[in-house]
């Protein structure tokens, strides 16, 4: 064996003992999953709200009290939409209540609500065929999630349009109002919630997303008596944009401080449930790479920064002023990891890069990262936030299993009680090994 073959084969052997200690560390001790569980203690964290604002400031305190060696707040301005405490849609002529959510953004209806026929549609294009009919209207949107899809983000990506969009559709034709079937993998009546969009030159309408199984019930319902009508009741309201903060910390490099390895997830999340699984897990398992650090007294040749984005769900405006600054600092990100898809078993990492030679050496540590669970690396996207940071030369997505994503996504489903331990910390594990093997190898 020739001295730079031993000397790498050193190289795996140290860079395998070290992953082993930072999985036996986050599976024994599970400090990642206590600092979760406090903050799904303050509740739902909706960009503008006031526990937006608490749960920044425990994340900046809890940055600092685990001994980082930078902490600091970057200000943001934030939309600010409040969901009310009414909502309220019935089938009247069965006198039948019905779960529902209105959409994020969406306007109220008059204070004594809307009335009106129902039309249902699967699809804008059918909308726009039956077009004449949607006057005077609420139009329902009734198309599920396509379970024939194993990934199901892909099966959400197929059918979100009718959530973002629908409002504005349906107002072109003189609707007046738009509930949507919940876009979720799970058969219940919890409703799920997202943002909506509205189009400046179009009426804006109110919107509401109700119950799966709900749905069922009103699309058999209007086959047996099309002309029933719905009365739904919203006051929920837009108000002026906000102070808000994206939350930094970081442990300096010892050898290259200036050249960067980012994580981080958003921190916002919608306003039921505890935002648990999207994304208060991707955030604390981001924070806890640092944390296994410290903890295991590993110093990295790279700077890990931590960056806790606000206002992804409805905005996107702390990654926006994030880029900014990395595009103007005398630093270079030389990658970025996002987690937001759950905290699921790991399974792989998406790279966004064009380069087949970063691909070939990320899969080259495959041995390494398996220690975490992680099967896979390949060519994909990484996630909202790190996307807009156009100087990094890798961007990277967190991969768990998400069979059971969309069961919790937007909904009050997603509580703590929903992330299993030993899940989340593998996630925490798997993405603190990347993070070491790109400090310490580099590109």
């Amino acid at each position: 064996m020739s001295e730079k073959s031993k000397e790498n084969s050193i190289k795996v052997d140290h860079n395998a003992i070290i992953a082993q200690q930072i999985v036996e560390t986050a599976l024994r001790e599970q400090k990642g999953y206590d600092y979760l569980r406090e903050l799904c203690e303050i509740g739902p964290r909706l960009s503008g709200s006031e526990n937006s604002m608490i749960a920044i400031n425990w994340a900046f305190e809890k940055m600092k009290s685990l001994g980082f060696d930078k902490v600091w707040l970057q200000p943001v301005m934030v939309p600010h939409w409040e969901r009310g405490d009414v909502e309220s849609c019935s089938i009247l002529d069965l006198n039948r209540k019905l779960s529902v959510l209105a959409l994020g953004g969406s306007i109220a209806t008059p204070s004594e609500g809307i009335t009106a026929e129902v039309i249902e549609v699967k699809t804008f294009e059918e909308l726009e065929k039956r077009k004449d009919e949607a006057k005077g209207k609420i139009v329902f949107f009734s198309r599920p999630l396509d379970q024939g899809q194993i990934n199901t983000f892909a099966g959400y990506g197929g059918t979100v349009n009718q959530r973002v969009n629908g409002a504005s559709e349906a107002a072109k034709y003189g609707a007046v109002g738009v509930v949507i079937r919940s876009i979720t993998t799970k058969y219940d009546n919890i409703p799920h919630t997202g943002v909506m969009i509205y189009v400046d030159s179009i009426p804006k309408i109110p919107a509401a997303a109700i119950g799966y199984l709900e749905s069922d019930y009103l699309s058999a319902a209007l086959i047996k008596n099309p002309h029933l009508k719905l009365s739904l009741k919203l006051n929920c309201k837009t108000l002026p944009d906000t102070q808000s903060y994206n939350v930094i910390g970081e442990i300096k490099g010892t050898k290259f401080p200036d050249e960067i390895i980012l994580v981080g997830g958003h921190f916002d999340s919608w306003d039921v449930g505890h935002g648990a699984h999207d994304n208060g897990a991707g955030c604390i398992q981001t924070m806890e790479v640092l944390d296994l650090m410290k903890r295991l007294n590993i110093k990295t040749k790279r700077t890990l920064r931590c960056v806790f984005f606000i206002n992804e769900e409805n905005g996107n405006r702390g990654a926006t002023e994030y880029a900014i600054y990395a595009d103007t600092a005398k630093q270079t990100h030389l990658a970025v990891i996002e987690s937001d898809r759950g905290a699921f078993t790991p399974i792989g990492f998406y790279a966004e890069t064009d380069s087949g030679e970063i691909i070939k050496r990320l899969q080259s540590w495959l041995p390494v990262l398996g220690k975490a669970n992680i099967e896979w690396v390949r060519k994909g996207g990484s996630g909202v936030d790190v996307q807009k940071i156009k100087n990094a030369k890798l961007r990277l997505g967190y991969v768990p299993d998400d069979q059971r994503y969309m069961d919790y996504h937007h909904s009050a489903n997603d509580v703590f009680e929903a992330v299993h331990p030993r899940e989340f910390e593998l996630g925490s594990a798997a993405i603190a090994i990347l993070a070491y093997l790109l400090s310490e190898e580099g590109l």
